[in-house]
């Protein structure tokens, strides 16, 4: 059974002329199409018929209108069927081919043709319903290096959009009104006073993160922060196609809802993932995300586009769950998927407290390997020093400078540079609650000094995860991480050299706030070590 091309957005009955009618009628006919039919399947939503055959399916809009679509002139139906195909084609051109024209008569349509066009649709590659990633996901198909592509694919989308011209002022406003107008539509549907009551909680929290959060969220309009992007990006919405996670099915027919802060649009997927129980890919994607981007700025308003977009979820499952007026006929599967995703959003909107967690250690000791298993266990953002610096200096993570210990890019200024650069990303995470781990070496004590003072400064916990290893492991790791190539850092044996005769050691004060990281024996349990410990000096 293959599923709808385009989701339902809307659940509101509507009706159709019988023109319409028959010529959907008569488009069950194989002889209506230019290409072998296998067979063929009418889907509908409310706002879309899809036609399968077998290899293509066919998008023909609803001569509609629902508010915030209007698809009522034949004009229109056309321009948004090329909306849709130019839209979709940013991120899925293999999936949309083209419009067509459907020529011919109500009675008699033709698929293509010449003539004048009586109707018009997006012709699509067809795929089965299990492409789509959230039933590859409840299947267990989806691996975390699928998700850490996903997550590039779309930091690589939203770099090459064009910015919004907007004020802070503009921005701030664009970030409350769609949040507020969910519980505007959902507090009528609602009779349960704990139900009510919990949704008034989200809304007031929502307006209370907006008032404290309503610089960082202006800010990211004249940042340049705010495209044109997909604007509804959940799981439903992906499938995977020749072995790529593929979005689809942006919003072509209101462009207020595809203009919006990247961050946002980034969340809507972390949140659903979530929602679907796998917090590891959720994490995986996110932290994907931020070191592709280094929009590590946006981290303060994740919170309250999470909370937002799990409203959303919620709003659409609770539509569906009422629409059929009595207890007996609503939808069961709906009726339990809303207040899920509300409890998502009450989640999201609870207290967070932020803190800084440093490594410490020689390179080849294992930091990178141990803190990404950490990232979901601990809810944390990490920033990985190897990317950070390149990043300062305009060049891509995998980039190799041949740069000599202590000189060009790892020259002194240029290290100074990039702790400076790291600090101000942990402060802008864990400002928001969240745990950072900072990935670097630390070998100086002044470098782990000032991070200290930052953890004071924002009053969250101070940890140090020490890595040491034996210099004749680290050597065999640092040689055969160089030799495969392909990784962030640029460490080869001349500069662990220099690392093992300058670095400072903890003094007796450090070793106080430090916690050991085991990387002799297996990585998975020497991070579950970690994560216990780091754990239990996070809840002193």
């Amino acid at each position: 059974m293959a599923r709808p091309i385009m989701n339902a957005r809307n659940d509101l009955p509507v009706s159709t002329g019988n023109d319409a009618e028959r010529m959907l009628e008569a488009l069950r006919n194989p002889q209506c199409y230019p290409h072998p039919v296998a067979r063929v399947t009418l889907l509908e939503t409310h706002i879309s018929w899809v036609i399968l055959t077998g290899s293509y399916a066919y998008k023909i809009k609803k001569p509609v209108n629902l508010g915030f679509l209007d698809f009522t002139t034949l004009a229109a139906r056309r321009h948004y069927c090329d909306e849709e195909l130019r839209l979709n084609r940013r991120l899925a051109p293999g999936l949309y081919l083209e419009t067509v024209a459907i020529t011919g008569s109500p009675q008699q349509p033709v698929i293509g043709g010449s003539g004048p066009g009586i109707e018009y649709a997006v012709k699509m590659r067809e795929f089965p319903q299990s492409a789509l990633l959230d039933s590859a996901l409840a299947r267990g198909e989806v691996s975390v290096a699928t998700i850490q592509a996903l997550a590039h694919r779309i930091a690589a989308f939203h770099a090459a959009l064009t910015p919004a011209a907007m004020t802070a002022d503009a921005a701030a406003a664009a970030a409350l009104a769609p949040a507020l107008d969910n519980f505007r539509k959902m507090l009528p549907l609602l009779d349960a006073p704990a139900d009510i009551a919990a949704l008034n909680a989200v809304r007031d929290w929502t307006q209370l993160e907006h008032q404290s959060r309503r610089s960082q969220l202006g800010e990211r309009g004249p940042a340049g922060r705010v495209r044109e992007c997909h604007g509804d990006l959940h799981l439903g919405n992906i499938a995977l196609l020749d072995g790529a996670a593929t979005p689809f099915d942006c919003i072509e027919f209101n462009p207020a809802l595809r203009w919006m802060d990247v961050i946002s649009e980034m969340a809507f997927l972390v949140m659903d993932l979530e929602a679907h129980g796998r917090r590891d890919l959720a994490y995986a994607f996110l932290n994907s995300y931020l070191e592709a981007t280094g929009d590590y700025a946006g981290v303060a308003v994740l919170p309250f586009y999470l909370a937002y977009r799990a409203v959303v979820r919620a709003k659409i499952g609770l539509i569906r769950a009422v629409q059929h007026g009595t207890a007996g006929q609503r939808d069961q599967r709906a009726l339990h998927a809303w207040p899920h995703y509300l409890a998502l959003a009450r989640s999201y909107a609870g207290s967070r407290r932020g803190a800084v967690i440093i490594t410490h250690g020689l390179s080849g000791s294992g930091k990178t390997t141990l803190t990404q298993a950490l990232l979901a266990a601990l809810g944390t953002v990490r920033i990985r020093s190897d990317i950070e610096r390149k990043r300062l200096y305009g060049l891509d993570a995998a980039a190799h400078t041949k740069s000599a210990p202590g000189a060009g890019i790892y020259s002194p200024v240029a290290t100074a540079q990039t702790y400076v650069q790291l600090a101000q990303h942990a402060r802008s995470i864990a400002g928001a609650g969240y745990p950072v781990i900072v990935d670097a070496t630390f070998l100086k004590h002044a470098q782990r000094a000032a991070f200290r003072a930052l953890a004071q400064e924002l009053g969250v916990p101070y940890v140090i995860a020490s890595f040491t290893a034996p210099p004749e492991v680290l050597r065999a790791r640092v040689a055969a991480r160089a030799a495969q190539g392909g990784d962030a850092s640029e460490a080869e044996l001349a500069v662990l050299e220099a690392q093992i005769a300058t670095h400072e050691a903890l003094t007796a004060d450090e070793l106080g706030l430090a916690v050991a990281a085991d990387v002799r024996g297996d990585p998975a349990a020497g991070a579950r070590a970690l994560c216990d410990a780091l754990t239990h000096r996070l809840q002193r």
